[in-house]
């Protein structure tokens, strides 16, 4: 995460600078808010099923807690470092600021890769971490959730190591199966958010929905989900990609047919209906009106910016645009809804499935769906009222609306 010369912390604290210009905020205030509060690496080691042994390294980075429990996702990947846990750790901050959530901001991660370890040898990985990270996180203290390579499966591991230790405690992780204390809704949340986001801008922009064309860059949980709402709504999906490509089509390619594919272990190029086989690359520069990058980091940076064709980019993935796309795309008029807005309906689920844990309650999906569509809605108003009353971007008026809140915060609780 450092194509363009930054690191992905040093990115996140440019987004936070320029914000913080626009709030003058003082030199106090913006050290402790740039800090993390915490940050731990552990050693994992787990016995493959040949009997080899391999020695992971995990992290957990707790940046600021402020406005209650620290939440945030672990992931599996080979390229996770601390550097780009402290980044994401500090995104959530704002995120859950900017949807007023009653969260801090953490993060997880694992490098490790994944892909061809069996169930047993990611249990044995998950229960190992969980352990090695017990001592700092709790139901009132830090709450992990699902985040890339990580799903259902990983969190009942990982609240069945912890409760081994203080007693039954769903509480202690979201995205949990139904049957042991998760939410209905909650594991289509982030995708739909990202729908819910669209809604609302083309509300307010006037734009019709109906027959929309649509490129989704990553077909897993989030993407999928959000191409199946957005093609419920009339959108006509144009193209989508996974790890190994993508595939296009301007007429529309069937979700429906799609979805089954990936779901059961196939590719996107497997899809039987007319469609061009394009690159990852290519697709992000396709023709379309609207570009949701749902997969990895940096994505759109400045090599490509000036040829992506879409009139707004939904960040569905973390830190998709780098800071000199984001310029070029603002210069060229092309709008870039930030990522703490547009994929903040994983972490709003979250607090719905927290929330009913620790009050043994249960919530319909609709009940779920309801409130998460009113959170987003209400967050992207209160986003896109403060970049026109500043005249800035709506990734400066994001990160400035939870800025203030967190240092509001600060300066309740007596830190300054």
């Amino acid at each position: 995460m450092a194509r363009e010369g930054l690191t992905a912390f040093q990115a996140v604290n440019r987004n936070f600078e320029e914000a913080a210009t626009i709030l003058d905020l003082d030199e106090e205030m913006r050290s402790i808010l740039t800090s993390t509060y915490r940050e731990i690496s552990v050693q994992i080691p787990v016995r493959l099923d040949n009997g080899d042994l391999i020695v992971a390294q995990g992290y957990r980075v707790q940046h600021n807690g402020a406005r209650g429990p620290y939440k945030g996702g672990i992931r599996y990947h080979p390229a996770a470092d601390l550097e780009e846990v402290r980044a994401l750790a500090s995104l959530m901050t704002w995120k859950t600021a900017l949807l007023d959530v009653p969260f801090g901001g953490a993060k997880g991660g694992v490098a490790i890769d994944p892909t061809g370890m069996s169930q047993g040898e990611l249990q044995r990985l998950t229960r190992r971490y969980a352990n090695g990270i017990s001592h700092v996180i709790g139901v009132y203290r830090d709450i992990p959730a699902p985040d890339m390579n990580t799903n259902a499966q990983t969190m009942a591991w990982f609240m069945d190591a912890y409760s081994g230790r203080e007693g039954y405690s769903p509480g202690i992780v979201t995205g949990k199966p139904l049957a042991l204390g998760g939410q209905p809704g909650r594991e289509a949340a982030t995708g739909l958010g990202v729908i819910y986001i669209l809604e609302a801008y083309a509300a307010e922009h006037g734009v019709d929905l109906l027959g929309l064309p649509v490129v989704i860059q990553g077909f897993g949980n989030v993407g999928s989900f959000a191409a199946k709402e957005a093609a419920a709504r009339g959108c006509r999906i144009v193209g989508v990609s996974d790890r190994w490509g993508g595939i296009y089509c301007d007429s529309g390619l069937d979700v429906g047919q799609l979805a089954p594919i990936v779901t059961a272990g196939g590719k996107v190029a497997d899809y039987d209906g007319t469609h061009d086989v394009v690159t990852n690359e290519e697709l992000l520069e396709s023709p379309c009106r609207v570009l949701i990058p749902a997969a990895l980091d940096e994505q759109v940076h400045q090599d490509n910016a000036d040829r992506i064709q879409a009139d707004v980019v939904i960040e569905a993935a973390n830190y998709p645009t780098t800071p000199f796309a984001d310029k070029i795309l603002f210069d060229r008029g092309v709008t870039v809804i930030p990522d703490i807005l547009a994929n903040a309906g994983g972490v709003t689920g979250s607090y719905f499935e927290w929330t009913r844990n620790i009050q043994q309650m249960v919530w319909t999906e609709e009940r779920f769906n309801e409130a998460l569509h009113n959170y987003m809605v209400r967050a992207y108003a209160a986003t896109s009222a403060f970049a026109k009353a500043k005249e800035c971007t709506l990734r400066q008026a994001a990160f400035a609306i939870g800025i203030e809140r967190v240092a509001t915060a600060v300066r309740l609780r007596g830190y300054i």
